[in-house]
């Protein structure tokens, strides 16, 4: 089922994900995003601690080729268990 969209491919599309501050976070969600953009560079990656130091938000900018490919990513990340927020 193609919908529209205002996105035109492919794109650098930013995905800012949030999640505890706990040693694997940053390296867990990499993996993610690699299983869906092989060409992610996880020294890309931004991250910036809450300001009480209890959550982690990382910025990973993806080369999106297709609309399913960015959908099933966010599909991945949100129903991720360490994942709280993802925009």
């Amino acid at each position: 089922m193609n919908r529209p969209t205002l996105l035109e491919f492919p794109c650098d599309f930013p995905l800012k994900i949030m999640g505890p501050t706990v040693a694997d976070f940053a390296q867990t969600i990499a993996a993610v995003v690699i299983g869906h953009a092989p060409d992610f560079d996880a020294a890309s990656m931004e991250m910036r601690p809450s300001k009480a130091g209890n959550y982690l938000s990382l910025t990973c900018t993806v080369r999106a080729v297709s609309q399913q490919q960015l959908d099933a990513l966010y599909r991945d990340l949100t129903s991720h268990p360490m994942v709280k927020v993802v925009l």
